[in-house]
């Protein structure tokens, strides 16, 4: 999608959509109002400003960038994020998921242009003329988002709060958040007070535990993506249960747990963090991970509008691409899969993670996570003393994992698709299913149609669809949604 084509220049659209309050095009761009010198999300209750008084943006970061705040009544920072982060395959795009995941707060404006493979002059002007904003006022408005809940949700003093959001300073924090909210840290946290959910708590040997409200585009196929994840639940690693589901996360500063249960209208996200700095990360990999950023409407009007697919379409709306949550973890785990049964690759995965995976220091006997999937260091180390099968594919396993501990390939969601494509190629052992499987689930890539895997073409069969490859030509660009509605199927 190019920038002509970006929905927030719509001018005549995205006013329509805030005059009927249309919430499915919250998180797509933002509203500002001249005249009170506020941005909202589009469906915000409030009267409706005259059009002559409406800007519009494409972030929060702009809005706030062209000296606006926060709305209090909407709050235009808790909605679901914009579907184009993953239509796209731009610069602009994979930086706004790089930075959604916390990376300029770990490594810098200068380790996001590395990411990339770009200058940071360059990468500064290409997001401010896509995005209107440069890096450093897009994470700027990520950690003010991360304060906020970190404000209402937890006890943490309010100087922690600074620094685990990100801010280097304790004045820049107090800034920040009156520039954007228009209070003080101290007015929003005591009048969160009131509502503050009381299993929030944080505790030294147990980490912090929050309780968030993850929001989404209806409708969602919840028992689908649940019942995807669950199959291939690793023990010890992830659990599922009652149409829940939870796993352990690797993350900058340390270990975290997730447990995700959707309800009407939000999905329910029960975090455990080793550190609060990795909330962020933690939150924007849980929304990857159940793919809450689609658009369903979209997709279903392409999809639905092909009569063979209608029947599937109708029995499964809002389906989703199940996310990762790591994209080294992805690899290995897809490439165990190759050529057996789900039942087996779990099993597979089950076998390395007890011989090599980290045990969870803060988990409770009895938990039903104990342990953090093994490192890429591990598996190429002493892979063989564990994988079952034939030589080639012991040591296919481990060359892969090798490559990713020294970096020869990284599998993180900024990379692009056809070099991250053409790198996974390149290892022994990878072919084009598990290297379009990486992309689909890792990078989000809405438009990659496993022709070649067996479940798929059993799912095209019995829908009747003759020549997938060419039929399939007129899903664009949804065609990984397909893949969904065909393995159902099958």
């Amino acid at each position: 999608m190019s920038a002509e084509q970006a929905l927030w220049r719509d001018t005549e659209r995205c006013y329509r959509a805030v005059a009927s309050r249309d919430a499915r095009f919250d998180g797509q761009f933002i509203t500002a109002v001249k005249t009170t010198g506020i941005y909202c999300r589009p469906s915000c209750p409030a009267v409706t400003p005259k059009a002559g008084n409406v800007r519009f943006y494409p972030t929060s970061a702009a809005a706030q960038a062209a000296g606006f705040r926060a709305c209090r009544r909407c709050l235009p920072d808790a909605v679901p994020g914009s579907p184009e982060w993953n239509l796209r395959a731009d610069l602009a795009a994979r930086a706004m998921r790089l930075i959604s995941d916390g990376v300029v707060e770990r490594e810098g404006v200068p380790g996001l242009a590395r990411r990339l493979g770009y200058s940071e002059r360059q990468l500064g002007r290409v997001l401010g003329a896509e995005l209107g904003a440069g890096p450093l006022a897009l994470a700027r408005a990520h950690r003010a988002h991360s304060a906020r809940l970190l404000i209402e949700l937890s006890d943490l003093p309010l100087t922690d709060v600074a620094f685990a959001a990100g801010f280097s300073s304790v004045r820049q924090f107090n800034e920040t958040i009156r520039e954007v909210f228009a209070r003080t840290p101290s007015q929003m946290r005591a009048a969160a007070n009131g509502r503050r959910d009381p299993a929030a708590k944080t505790d030294k040997s147990t980490g912090t535990s929050l309780s968030l409200r993850l929001p989404f585009r209806p409708p969602l196929d919840a028992s689908g993506i649940i019942g995807f994840l669950a199959a291939r639940a690793v023990p010890g690693v992830e659990a599922a249960e009652d149409g829940s589901y939870g796993r352990t996360l690797r993350l900058s500063h340390g270990p975290a747990t997730i447990w995700l249960t959707p309800q009407d209208g939000h999905v329910r996200c029960e975090l455990r963090l080793a550190d609060v700095r990795d909330l962020s990360s933690a939150v924007t990999r849980a929304r990857r991970l159940l793919d809450l950023d689609a658009d369903p409407e979209a997709m279903a009007r392409v999809l639905g509008a092909d009569p063979l697919l209608v029947p599937a379409v109708a029995a499964a709306p809002g389906i989703r691409v199940p996310g990762a949550v790591d994209g080294a973890e992805l690899l290995l785990r897809a490439m165990l899969g190759q050529q057996v049964s789900v039942a087996a690759a779990r099993t597979a995965a089950a076998r390395l993670t007890e011989a090599l995976g980290e045990p969870l220091e803060f988990t409770k006997s009895g938990s039903a996570f104990q342990y953090l999937f093994p490192t890429m260091e591990a598996v190429a180390e002493r892979g063989h003393e564990v994988l079952r099968g034939p030589r080639r594919r012991i040591e296919a396993i481990r060359a892969a994992a090798e490559a990713v501990a020294s970096n020869a390939v990284e599998v993180h969601v900024g990379r692009d698709h056809q070099e991250l494509r053409t790198e996974l190629l390149s290892l022994r052992g990878v072919g084009p299913w598990t290297a379009d499987y990486v992309l689909m689930r890792m990078l989000g890539a809405p438009d990659v149609l496993l022709t070649d895997d067996l479940v798929v073409q059993k799912g095209a069969a019995a829908l009747g669809i003759p020549d997938l490859p060419e039929r399939a030509q007129s899903w664009r660009p949804w065609r990984s949604y397909a893949a969904m509605y065909l393995w159902r199927c099958a």
